[in-house]
């Protein structure tokens, strides 16, 4: 079944009413690597209910709609779609617990011909549903590597940010757990591709692949302790283009450049030197 340009973009998606308690956020925290120091005070914030903060990336999984691409009428092969590019902006603090709202919607699909593919643009609000305060807006661009050639309208997709040239000014690396996979996905990306070994082949991979947003967020941390004492009131806005994918238990360095509130970066894997996150660019206060 190939994408049907109309009906993609008409889809219709339920309001996702989304409850989750301490645990929930404490299990997202260790699920992108926080807590690899115990006795951090800046990382036990995320992971110990004493005074727990939600990580801001968080907000990427509240209100998600799930995995709706393996759905037969999508027209999507979800076997092989990978997540191409994801972006965050904040208005405010990530609660700790409580309940929120998430409205979805479809912003463009993107052919970009026989044999290179399709891109589906998504995006959420999530709205803190007790006062009704807008939290965050996120935009999620899939890449369906087998979906292209099914006609739609030529569209160009948006530019990535550029990195400066020149050498990065700072780097943190951070080494990820053979189970980060395995973890991360108890947050709500149940895509078997990053659990299942057979799913993986099938989708071209020597094994699971740790999630894209497992490893935004991996990065995110790495942005927090270098440039805002890991204070998650001070991160505004994240995007970055996924570009190679992670295995779990690899370590990635983040590489950031800096220029008043705005910081570049691009993540590497240092096992592979591969780049795994590309085009990054965050907003901090």
């Amino acid at each position: 079944m190939a994408i049907d340009y109309d009906r993609l973009m008409a889809r219709r998606f339920p309001e996702r009413r989304h409850s989750y308690t301490k645990k929930d956020t404490i299990l997202y925290a260790l699920g992108i690597g926080l807590g690899g120091d115990p006795v951090d005070p800046g990382e036990l914030r995320f992971v110990y209910e004493d005074g727990l903060a939600a990580f801001p990336t968080m907000a990427g999984v509240l209100g998600y709609p799930g995995f709706w691409m393996r759905e037969p009428d999508s027209g999507i092969d979800w076997v092989r779609v990978v997540h191409g590019e994801q972006g965050l902006t904040l208005h405010g603090p990530v609660p700790a617990e409580g309940t929120v709202v998430g409205r979805t919607r479809i912003t463009h699909v993107i052919d970009k011909g026989k044999d290179r593919g399709a891109l589906v643009i998504a995006e959420r609000t999530v709205t803190d549903e007790a006062g009704g305060r807008l939290v965050a807006t996120i935009r999620h661009t899939t890449f369906c590597r087998a979906d292209g050639g099914f006609g739609g309208p030529t569209v160009e997709a948006p530019v990535p940010h550029r990195l400066p040239e020149g050498a990065p000014q700072a780097h943190c690396d951070i080494a990820t757990l053979p189970q980060a996979a395995l973890i991360y996905r108890l947050s709500g990306d149940d895509n078997p591709l990053h659990a299942d070994p057979e799913v993986a082949r099938q989708a071209g991979f020597a094994r699971p692949i740790l999630h894209g947003l497992a490893t935004y967020g991996v990065a995110a941390h790495a942005v927090m302790k270098t440039f805002c004492a890991m204070d998650p009131a001070r991160l505004k806005s994240f995007d970055v283009r996924f570009s190679a994918p992670v295995y779990p238990g690899e370590t990635v360095r983040t590489e950031m450049w800096r220029a008043g509130d705005v910081v570049s970066f691009r993540a590497r894997v240092v096992e592979r030197a591969a780049v795994v996150l590309n085009n990054g660019k965050a907003v901090i206060g």
